[in-house]
């Protein structure tokens, strides 16, 4: 048998031999196993033969957060352009002397180069998936810079960023992009004094940075549109991103109203995947401008970017559940500087990350004169938890005597709102006195009951023994408020002449009659009231949402309560809100005067005393005992980064699903907190991700859970 030029040549006779029948079997075989072998090229060798391409394996693995290379066949190279999916081997390796082409997997092209700072041998791309570019290079770098601000991988980001594939919406052409519409009327704006502002400066093409707090009623989806259309009539792009699919549904129609059809899209779930990808790809092609979706429409790439819009930024909807956890605040932030466009941050309420940018002079306030808020927010009263009811209609509905006449009074002039806490929380400790949560001397952590009565800090663990009330002086403690309170049947019999409609997780009305009846809804889940808002609403169980063991029980309580105060009436129309929490709560005081912006500026103040986010950097490290300790003690932590605990992670109840965060079935993990200095935390971030890496590369025990900044503190 001789070789020659790639073939392979046997001799045989007339009448053959089982020898040499033998051979041929042999040169038949080794020929289909050339053929079925993906042909390689060293690195060194491509500058002569073929283009190399640099590739974003989607592998979401710490220690392979890198591009790899490979060579372009001759009859890709048309295709295998930056921004394509590609499918790739990966994981090739050497087995028996022969060089094994690995396991096929997805894959962006990033960048094409001459030739490879690779000198071994470089697999050929197996195949592109599509010549559309759907990852181009802003994207690329907002996708990096999320992971280097999260610790966490790109292709975790990209997967993030960019949807999945539909092949039958890339074979359609997306519409042509229209003229500019012409610039909004300033409308419901001109009740906010810089509002008129705002709207020119981006109609002018100019960047300006708002925290805007929104007047109470239901014309917050209107202003929001108006917002975007300043910044489509200056030629540039608009995005908004809101909590969930009934808050884009009514900006979607509020932006439709003014700019027309064709030149806006709507990114959300509902829309199914093969027509959100469409959608997707209309915006990546530049056929529109103006997006309006929920959390994931953060990485919508919208050409040439005027204007990133966020609406209530304190709703848990806005942290992705999915590594590395990254919040939409965040994103819209660094969009907002990389891309220099204007940004707004609105809500009814305000948190402290939003003060913060205030106060630091990122962001200008945008808010109404006292007289505007007094004008159209409702009277709120507070209810004592003390507060005893006096007649048999009052007890039979569980309500306080004042509470129960705000729902009758209300109900002779409309639709009355009844806000039910959902869920129930775990157990923490507080004054008995003044109801001021128990927090550790030593780090500031929340404190709980400890076997045989022994206090410990939910952070660091230490014990604390002899423990006073900061705020009274008082030594008694007292559990919080667990669960909430059903009380739809209660007020169904109290009012039985009323209809009683609900709306919560699973039945969430968009919007209710007019007419009198009792909406009882959970927290987010406020139906609108047609004819003009609601007569009255109650907020029950306000222990439920203050006694929560969060860093923001307060500022998520104050939230809620906003969100559905803001639903009823103003004051002159008559429009009353009861609220059922101890009155002297700062929280609740907030509410009385309808005043979130001064609550957040005295979070802020209180957790920079305490070195609390966000005048902090702070990461949670979370794993069996022994993989946290040794990951901190590998990890070169920036100078004076303070690591609290770690401590045991409760065990989740076996009935609810499991959430971001919760150890694996079966497994007991521990948490530990590191905190730094402002200006520091890209370091942290870096530091924790390399030792990630360093493990598991090393395969030194199981993997830890690193969060950068989580909203979810004790």
């Amino acid at each position: 048998m001789s070789r020659e030029n790639g073939r392979s040549e046997v001799g045989v006779g007339a009448s053959g031999t089982g020898e040499q029948l033998a051979l041929i079997r042999e040169a038949v075989r080794e020929k289909k196993a050339d053929r079925a072998k993906p042909r390689t090229w060293r690195g060194a060798e491509l500058a002569a033969e073929l283009p190399v391409a640099r590739v974003l394996v989607d592998k979401g693995l710490v220690h392979l957060d890198r591009y790899f290379d490979y060579a372009v066949p001759a009859a890709m190279d048309a295709e295998a352009q930056p921004g394509v999916r590609v499918r790739v081997r990966f994981g090739a390796g050497e087995k028996g002397g022969r060089r094994e082409g690995g396991k096929l997997v997805s894959g962006f092209i990033v960048e094409r180069v001459a030739e490879s700072e690779y000198r071994g041998v470089l697999a050929p791309l197996a195949q592109v998936l599509s010549p559309e570019r759907v990852l181009s290079p802003e994207l690329l770098g907002l996708c990096r810079a999320v992971a280097d601000r999260y610790a966490g991988t790109l292709a975790d980001v990209v997967q993030l960023a960019v949807p999945p594939r539909r092949a039958r919406a890339e074979a359609k052409p997306s519409p042509p992009l229209l003229a500019p519409n012409a610039p909004p009327e300033v409308g419901s704006w001109a009740r906010y004094g810089a509002g008129a502002g705002f709207l020119s400066a981006l109609t002018r093409g100019d960047t300006p940075r708002a925290v805007w707090t929104a007047l109470p009623g239901a014309t917050w989806p209107q202003e929001l549109a108006r917002a975007a259309a300043a910044a489509l009539a200056g030629g540039r792009g608009a995005l908004v991103v809101v909590p969930d699919g009934r808050a884009a549904a009514r900006v979607d129609e509020a932006l439709g109203e003014l700019i027309g059809e064709g030149r806006h899209v709507l990114l959300t779930a509902d829309a199914g995947p093969e027509e959100r990808y469409r959608r997707w790809l209309a915006v990546s092609r530049g056929s529109v401008r103006a997006v309006i979706g929920t959390r994931a429409a953060m990485f919508a790439p919208v050409a040439d970017l005027g204007l990133v819009a966020l609406w209530d930024d304190g709703d848990s909807s806005h942290s992705d559940p999915h590594a590395p956890q990254p919040h939409a605040r965040e994103v819209l932030i660094q969009r907002s500087v990389s891309e220099r466009a204007g940004f707004l941050l609105g809500g009814l309420s305000c948190t402290v990350e939003a003060a913060q940018l205030v106060e630091t002079g990122w962001a200008r306030p945008l808010t109404a004169e006292r007289e505007q808020v007094r004008a159209a927010a409702p009277l709120v009263r507070t209810i004592g938890e003390g507060d005893e009811a006096r007649d048999a209609a009052a007890r039979a509905a569980r309500l306080p005597s004042m509470a129960w006449q705000v729902v009758r009074d209300g109900l002779t002039r409309g639709p009355v709102l009844v806000q039910v806490p959902r869920r129930g929380y775990a157990p923490r400790l507080a004054c008995e006195r003044c109801r001021t949560p128990a927090r550790c001397r030593a780090c500031a952590g929340p404190l709980e009951a400890q076997e045989a009565g022994a206090l410990g800090c939910a952070w660091c663990g230490r014990a604390e023994s002899d423990w006073h009330c900061a705020e009274c002086g008082g030594a008694r403690l007292r559990a919080q408020v667990v669960g909430a309170r059903r009380t739809a049947e209660e007020l169904g019999r109290a009012f039985p002449a009323v209809p009683v409609r609900t709306s919560g997780r699973d039945h969430v009305l968009t919007t209710v009659p007019g007419a009198p009846a009792l909406v009882v809804s959970t927290p987010g889940a406020e139906p609108v009231a047609e004819g003009g808002g609601y007569a009255a609403a109650l907020l029950l169980d306000g222990w439920a949402l203050l006694g929560r063991p969060d860093l923001r029980a307060g500022e998520e309580a104050l939230r809620r309560w906003l969100g559905a105060a803001a639903l009823v009436r103003g004051q002159a129309e008559g429009g009353t809100v009861a609220v059922i929490a101890e009155p002297t709560l700062r929280p609740v005081q907030a509410l009385v005067r309808w005043d979130p912006v001064g609550h957040a500026v005295r979070e802020l103040a209180e957790r920079a005393e305490l070195g609390f986010p966000p005048v902090s950097r702070m990461a949670s490290v979370a794993g069996r005992g022994e993989d946290v300790a040794e990951l901190l003690r590998t990890a070169e932590l920036p100078s004076g980064a303070e690591v609290l605990g770690p401590v045991p992670l409760p065990v989740p109840d076996a009935g609810r699903p499991r959430r971001p965060g919760d150890p694996p079935p079966g497994e007991e993990w521990e948490r530990a907190l590191v905190r730094v200095r402002p200006g520091q935390g890209a370091a942290l971030a870096a530091a924790l991700k390399a030792a990630r890496a360093a493990r598991l590369v090393k395969r030194e025990g199981e993997a830890v859970r690193v969060r950068i900044d989580p909203p979810d503190l004790g």
